[in-house]
């Protein structure tokens, strides 16, 4: 894993030296990403600078170095991430004629450009990646990200400069670029507690989304221009979903597809294995990670090294059910016990590790487990992607039901069950349905969707931190459209279930979800790898019918059924929890302080960014125990958060 930026511009007037200096100032924000090398190559004929930060991974000598030429001198590359079919590509390099200096597969990428051409490349490649590809010839720059969007890539204008990087704080770090809040961006950040690509938050900023590449001609780069309009996909998940589908087998047996997904999840956990360095995985005891931890460890000679955090507060530990899965699997299990402090200690931290605004709580164990492996391993193996690939959230089983319902009661007896839902606080539905984690919070989202008339818009309610965003901008605010607002064709035949995965892959997953991983993991210097993002996984997912992956009201059938041939049900069959955190309580007790401080009213309204009243009301409420409204406040706290540190 590593990490690059770099710049282009028709103009030379800031001369060689101060290029390499600019250049080195922006790697230098991202050394966290590569803390073994750094590097910076420049054409000597134009204003085009690359640099890159390395970790180490698979061949470790100064033949892996980048930014790295390609063998005819065409090409340079400065590039993030693992293409896991290099070894393949490789012999079929070798194959037509081509010799190799070094193992890294940053060369074999090299070689595929130069032996099939980009276009081709880009299907050929299977891994997680972002990229800039320098073409001398042709004078035009190249920038693509793997299809999940595993790796980051930020691109923007610096003045008459054209910036890309990993990091957002990179781009922010050129002399001549304008932390300029996007107030429309700000508006997606509350809905979705992130932002979606390609939107960013600074203004004539963009994040490059999953499956897309961008390409860039010096001739003809005109400052300003919204790059966005020029991105274009190489892959799409509609189009991969289609193509899927045309394959379902209705009469697969049960058996027959338990083996064959078992199989095809096995080789993309024995892909992730090579490394040249120590190697382990994220264990939570739970199934996504307990299956890839299976598998690792059923191909492996040795024991895998494997990691779990846990809680002294019992409510939010399920270290437990980690030691007893490692306990039978036979691994090196390593755990780490926190308290709560110890999870508040990294909250002044976040807006450094997350440059963009980002409201996930769960950033903080996630960071935690990360410099915890990070003590002992530099690769680590996840299970991210078992849910969007499988069905494994809630409102993959519960919106279905809750929308069959829903469609034989008038609008009026919905909105009359709503509102006595609302009328009992969340807290006393805490209380009476101890069994089930935010019990409170989740009953109050089903009265928010029984107005809805429509499975987007469903799913939207169940997606959205805030349902009206615009109305919390001070002056208001005008969602940009992203891939998941865009039409989507071609999903009109899948089941609820079904629509919502694929809505899932479109933003959360990309945005949220691999956003948190990669910033988290990268901020201490380690890989996190997913098997079950893999695209041979995906297409085989989408072949599949539904019932192997919703079953009798439990998502993941089939992940649950591998891991069943490795570990006993009793180990693993439990009510989902995830990484969960009283941040409510949090903010009525150890966070009031703070949070008293980034909520200021009369701060607030000089900023002119929020509509103050309204955030001090909901605090205000939260505070008393009128609601438990700390989902919504927390992504207003981190947004001031992240612009007290970026933009003062």
């Amino acid at each position: 894993m590593c990490g690059f930026t770099g710049f282009i511009s028709k103009s030379n007037i800031s001369g060689v030296q101060q290029s390499r200096s600019i250049a080195a100032r922006m790697l230098e924000t991202i050394e966290h990403r590569g803390p073994d090398a750094g590097e910076i190559w420049q054409d000597p004929d134009v204003q085009c600078v690359m640099g890159h930060r390395r970790l180490s991974i698979i061949d470790l000598t100064p033949e892996g170095a980048q930014p790295m030429e390609s063998a005819s001198g065409r090409y340079i590359i400065a590039y993030n991430g693992e293409v896991y079919n290099f070894r393949q590509l490789r012999r079929d390099c070798e194959n037509r004629g081509v010799s190799f200096r070094g193992r890294s597969d940053t060369e074999v990428m090299l070689a595929v450009i130069e032996t099939y051409g980009l276009n081709q490349a880009l299907q050929k490649f299977n891994g997680m990646f972002a990229f800039a590809l320098w073409d001398r010839r042709e004078r035009r720059l190249h920038l693509a990200r793997d299809r999940m969007g595993k790796k980051p890539l930020y691109i923007g204008w610096a003045g008459k400069t054209l910036v890309f990087a990993s990091e957002l704080k990179s781009l922010a770090a050129h002399p001549d670029f304008k932390r300029e809040l996007n107030k429309d961006v700000a508006a997606l950040y509350l809905r979705y507690s992130c932002v979606p690509a390609p939107r960013c938050i600074y203004q004539n900023t963009w994040s490059l989304a999953a499956g897309q590449r961008l390409s860039i001609d010096l001739e003809h780069l005109s400052p300003g221009d919204d790059l966005s309009c020029a991105m274009e996909a190489y892959w799409n998940h509609t189009e991969a979903m289609n193509q899927a589908q045309l394959r379902k087998n209705e009469q697969v047996s049960d058996e027959e597809a338990i083996t064959t997904f078992e199989t095809i999840l096995g080789t993309c956990v024995e892909d992730r294995m090579i490394s040249d360095v120590p190697l382990g995985a994220f264990l939570s005891g739970g199934i996504d990670s307990s299956a890839v931890t299976a598998l690792m460890q059923s191909k492996s000679i040795k024991p895998v090294q494997t990691y779990s955090i846990g809680f002294e507060e019992a409510g939010f530990d399920e270290s437990v059910y980690a030691r007893k899965v490692a306990d039978h699997l036979g691994t090196d299990h390593h755990e780490l016990i926190l308290r709560s402090a110890d999870a508040l200690e990294v909250i002044p931290k976040l807006s450094t590790i997350y440059d963009e605004p980002f409201a996930d709580i769960s950033a903080i164990p996630t960071y935690l487990v990360c410099r915890f492996a990070r003590s002992d391993v530099t690769v680590a193996l996840s299970g991210d992607g078992g849910d969007e690939m499988l069905g494994g959230y809630n409102r993959h089983v519960l919106g279905p039901r809750l929308w069959r319902k829903m469609r034989g009661m008038p609008k009026f007896a919905r909105s009359i069950l709503a509102g006595l839902i609302r009328s009992v606080p969340p807290q006393q539905w805490n209380r009476a349905l101890k069994n089930l984690p935010q019990a409170g919070t989740r009953i109050h989202k089903i009265a928010d969707i029984l107005s809805k008339g429509s499975e987007r818009d469903i799913y939207m309610t169940l997606l959205s931190t805030w349902n009206q965003p615009s109305d919390l901008i001070a002056g208001g605010a005008n969602e940009p459209v992203i891939p998941l607002t865009a039409p989507n064709s071609g999903v009109d035949e899948l089941s609820f279930a079904e629509k919502m995965m694929f809505w899932d892959a479109l933003c959360y997953l990309p945005d949220d979800i691999l956003v948190k991983v990669d910033r988290a993991s990268m901020a201490v210097s380690l890989e996190a790898r997913a098997p079950l993002l893999d695209k041979r996984i995906y297409d085989h997912v989408w072949s599949l019918p539904e019932r192997f992956k919703i079953r009798d009201g439990q998502g993941k059938w089939l992940l649950r059924e591998v891991l069943a041939r490795h570990v006993p049900r009793d180990l693993f069959e439990r009510p989902k929890q995830g990484f969960a955190m009283p941040v409510g309580d949090w903010l009525r007790g150890d966070l009031r302080e703070w949070a008293e401080v980034l909520l200021d009213e009369k701060s607030m309204q000089a900023d002119g960014i929020f509509n103050a009243k309204m955030v001090n009301k909901i605090w205000a409420d939260h505070k008393v125990g009128r609601g438990n409204h700390a989902e919504r406040l927390w992504t207003i706290l981190m947004f001031q958060g992240w612009k007290e540190k970026w933009i003062g």
